[in-house]
């Protein structure tokens, strides 16, 4: 699919297939959207789901911030920021296990909760910062490659290793597979439940710092629109939703046929609401595709 996208957008566009767009355009703007979508990889590879992602997204961007600008941390505000996200995706998980909560209803709460706090440290309004210095750490280049890619495939290449060489990945694949039998080998299963929500924090803390380190400020509106396409993403990549199968390497996929989708279509000069149409139907066909029925007994 990803192959077959390219070759319609290089046939059917000027600029498609030239550094600038594909350096510039396409892979930084996929970098936000590939640490969004890990961090949702491996709450699904447990059979769960982390709704929350976008809302971490601009809760840690506003963080960053307020902690450059107003308290004049400098980079001490980096780790404190994601930090922040670490804590969200810790009460997502603890409610999550502790509470007996479906995943999707508390992340569906911590999605609303986290932007409205996002939105009255913000007041409503863009906050900026100036710091060139902090902001090279998103906006730099080494030999020509910018440090965003380079952030991106870093995290992408750690996350693999999380998921086929930690024995927190094995268990998040068994989790899903069947959680029953984790139970009976022993495991501490609420605890291997807890840590893939503290991950997907840390991700998507990682992700608002460097969104808002790449663009100097933090608005009431970063982080919005990135839940639905990294679920498409993950589906894509072949991570299905009833847990147990897929994983980190293949999610990259999927956010690439996303990144280069949406490229395409802003080339094309496609209307944006009919861009989001088109989403949509893309992420029901990955979903049909993608889903192993045979876990399935009944469908409500």
């Amino acid at each position: 699919m990803l192959f077959g996208l390219m070759v319609i957008f290089t046939f059917t566009t000027e600029r498609f297939f030239t550094e600038a767009n594909l350096l510039d355009n396409v892979a930084k703007n996929a970098v936000t959207l590939l640490l969004v979508a890990l961090a949702g990889t491996f709450p699904i590879l447990q059979q769960s789901i982390d709704l929350s992602v976008e809302s971490v997204v601009l809760l840690t961007g506003v963080v960053t911030v307020v902690l450059i600008a107003e308290f004049g941390l400098g980079l001490l505000a980096i780790p404190l920021a994601i930090g922040v996200g670490m804590l969200a995706g810790l009460f997502n998980g603890l409610v999550f296990t502790k509470l007996k909560v479906p995943s999707f209803l508390v992340t569906l709460g911590t999605l609303s909760v986290l932007a409205g706090v996002g939105k009255i440290i913000t007041g409503g309004s863009t906050i900026t910062f100036r710091n060139d210095a902090i902001r090279a750490i998103s906006t730099g280049d080494v030999l020509g490659i910018p440090n965003l890619v380079l952030w991106g495939l870093l995290i992408y290449g750690v996350t693999i290793v999380l998921a086929f060489r930690t024995k927190f990945g094995r268990y998040c694949f068994a989790l899903g597979e069947n959680e029953r039998v984790v139970e009976l080998a022993g495991a501490k299963v609420d605890r291997y439940k807890i840590y893939p929500f503290v991950l997907s924090g840390l991700l998507c803390g990682i992700a608002g710092v460097l969104l808002t380190l790449r663009i100097s400020s933090a608005s009431p509106n970063i982080g919005s629109g990135l839940l639905l396409p990294s679920i498409a993403a993950i589906v894509m990549g072949g991570t299905a939703l009833t847990g147990g199968v897929g994983g980190p390497h293949r999610t990259i996929l999927g956010v690439l046929v996303i990144a280069v989708l949406n490229n395409g279509m802003n080339l094309l000069g496609i209307d944006s609401f009919v861009q989001e149409i088109i989403l949509g139907l893309v992420v029901v066909a990955a979903v049909a595709l993608s889903i192993d029925r045979d876990k399935i007994d009944v469908v409500k």
